[in-house]
């Protein structure tokens, strides 16, 4: 009889729901149970073994209980949290991946994950870039800010482009993007290290620190004076407020986050929306799951860009999976620099 090959398998627990800002010990690293690595015949899925994992500030609403007016699921806690990674196949049972593949897509936060409905995981083909890369630029935020910035915004040269958060994964591709298609950039962070970041790597027309802004209306006019076109949403409150009284007529606001708003218990009201009305904006909410069939042209449209050193992306890596909390505590607290990612590749 042929010996069966288990595992102890860590997880990144979430202990309960939270209110706020998470903090590191809401979160703990379990080594509970074993996992067999060989998957059942009846089984049609794939076992996986976790790579690299994305932190990214949508797992923050998934923290707290769903309430009635949530299309998320929140995690379970005493669960492992659950989120977009890299991931190499240990085993499987269905007929499109195979033992030894690589893939990127949904998975847990735990050293091996059985993905029982593998369809939407994405086969990794490409080993002349980073494998962490596809957390990022060739992951979700990159087909993110692509989908969201010619599709949903249809930018034309010489427009003025706005981004919040813009030195995150998303901000700091559609800046690129912004910028290869002849527009006019300004983009917004936390830090001076920051403004510096996206006006010297990423190119950027000009940055500004919204903490040292007092007035962020007259902020946006001094760098906007004829009005935005368009604005790219990562961050909601009172920056949305702002931005709605500088929009030009017929601007576009793509909206894929709201960062700001992740950590409150209630949401912050928005007072200038008339301008909706008064200007003719579009504003168009979106989720990067209605644009995956867009993944292989975004490819085909990315890799040259990265390889001819044409759209450059910043990491910000940490090791092990005890270090998972502190990593997604760094995005909600906005202390990342980049795209924050989780590193299993040595467990």
């Amino acid at each position: 009889m042929a010996e069966i090959m288990e595992v102890r398998n860590k997880k990144l627990i979430l202990k309960d729901y939270v209110s706020g800002f998470p903090k590191e010990s809401d979160m703990d690293v379990i080594s509970s149970g074993t996992i067999n690595l060989k998957l059942p015949e009846d089984s049609k899925g794939v076992l996986v073994k976790n790579l690299f994992l994305a932190a990214d500030p949508h797992l923050r609403p998934l923290m707290k209980k769903a309430d009635n007016f949530s299309v998320l699921q929140s995690f379970t806690p005493g669960s492992p949290l659950h989120g977009y990674g890299v991931a190499r196949i240990v085993d499987s049972k269905h007929q499109d991946f195979k033992e030894g593949e690589l893939v990127w897509g949904i998975t847990g936060w735990e050293e091996y994950t059985i993905i029982t409905s593998p369809e939407t995981l994405f086969k990794i083909h490409h080993d002349d870039v980073p494998l962490s890369y596809y957390t990022g630029i060739l992951g979700m935020p990159g087909l993110t800010a692509y989908a969201g910035f010619f599709h949903v915004c249809a930018p034309k040269r010489g427009e003025r482009v706005f981004i919040s958060a813009a030195a995150g994964a998303v901000g700091q591709l559609v800046g690129q993007f912004a910028k290869l298609s002849g527009c006019y950039v300004v983009g917004s962070v936390g830090t001076q290290a920051k403004v510096d970041l996206v006006k010297n790597k990423f190119g950027f027309d000009d940055a500004f620190n919204y903490k040292e802004e007092p007035d962020l209306d007259a902020a946006l006019k001094r760098y906007f004076p004829e009005g935005i076109d368009i604005y790219f949403e990562l961050v909601g409150g009172k920056m949305l407020d702002a931005v709605l009284l500088n929009m030009k007529v017929h601007g576009r606001i793509a909206v894929c986050g709201m960062i700001s708003q992740y950590t409150l218990d209630n949401h912050e009201g928005i007072t200038n929306i008339m301008s909706l009305v008064y200007k003719r904006i579009r504003m168009q909410g979106y989720n990067v799951v209605d644009y995956y069939d867009l993944y292989h042209k975004y490819v085909e449209f990315i890799l040259p860009c990265i390889r001819e050193g044409k759209i450059s992306c910043v990491e910000d890596i940490v090791e092990g999976l005890e270090s998972g909390a502190l990593a997604l505590v760094r995005v909600f607290r906005g202390l990342n620099i980049g795209k924050q990612v989780v590193s299993l590749a040595k467990e």
